[in-house]
């Protein structure tokens, strides 16, 4: 990563992706625009199907083919528009660029392999070096993530790992070949409570050594108060309010913020009994 503290890595100008079926066409992403600098965390929101996930898989050019589409808009990284790229071109950006956590780990760790060969096949990617070398550094980013005993756990099954830990090892693939951007798509829900908090830790921790820019999607609050620099608020395809945490919470303009805002349980409000 080498872009200076603070400075512009993305800029997303009125992106639209659609999903066409044989009868109607599926506005998922509608014209959104949003930017994200270099040490920075932003927060996309919504109830589900709103079109965080779209979003994130429009910026990695990941959209479900033939059905879907981006139709317009710019995504500019870095200046260059990963629209117009091909795909050979977006291979060289996945990963290494920009890298994406998903909500459940089980589903990006091939149960078939030991996590090892799994970091070490991501690091080869840009890594021409032996497989001693490669050992190494597999293990080095299982300790960058608080593995404990990384050079044991390197011949372990994902089925042989807790779900926090397992969630780490995403972790650690996703920042392998260091990249700019991290895409978090929901990444604590399938985690208790303790865990969540030990993992968003560990992802603040990182950030704050590396300038990772962080675009985390969550219906959680809690998360976003947590994790957060500012917060883009999706309904229906479109970005219906977007700023700083602070002003999110403190002063919510558009009523579907407002809703999201008053649906959210509070400790000092008296329940009535059902």
């Amino acid at each position: 990563m080498s872009t200076a503290p603070g400075e512009l890595i993305l800029e997303v100008n009125d992106l639209r992706t659609y999903i066409y079926t044989r009868t109607s066409v599926v506005k998922a992403v509608d014209g959104i625009s949003f930017y994200l600098n270099r040490g920075e965390t932003l927060g996309i929101v919504g109830e589900s199907g709103c079109g965080k996930t779209m979003t994130a898989l429009s910026l990695l050019r990941l959209i479900p083919r033939p059905a879907g589409r981006i139709v317009s808009g710019e995504i500019l990284l870095h200046g260059e528009d990963l629209v117009q790229k091909s795909e050979e071109e977006m291979r060289q950006v996945r990963g290494q660029k920009i890298s994406m956590i998903l909500q459940d780990p089980q589903t990006s760790l091939n149960p078939v392999f030991n996590i090892g060969n799994q970091l070490m096949e991501s690091l080869a990617l840009t890594h021409k070096e032996g497989r001693r070398n490669l050992w190494q550094r597999a293990v080095d980013s299982l300790r960058n993530v608080n593995v404990a005993a990384p050079e044991r756990r390197m011949d372990d099954f994902p089925h042989q790992m807790s779900g926090g830990m397992k969630q780490r090892v995403v972790g650690a693939i996703a920042m392998s070949l260091e990249p700019d951007i991290i895409i978090a798509d929901e990444p604590t829900t399938a985690l208790d409570v303790t865990i969540q908090l030990q993992y968003l830790r560990l992802l603040k921790d990182i950030q704050a050594r590396t300038g990772l820019a962080i675009i985390f999607i969550t219906h959680d609050f809690g998360v976003v108060a947590r994790m957060c620099d500012r917060v883009a608020v999706m309904y229906a395809g479109h970005i219906v309010e977007h700023g700083s945490v602070r002003d999110l919470f403190n002063n919510p303009q558009h009523p579907y913020t407002q809703a999201l805002m008053a649906s959210v349980p509070k400790m000092e409000e008296k329940v009535d009994r059902l």
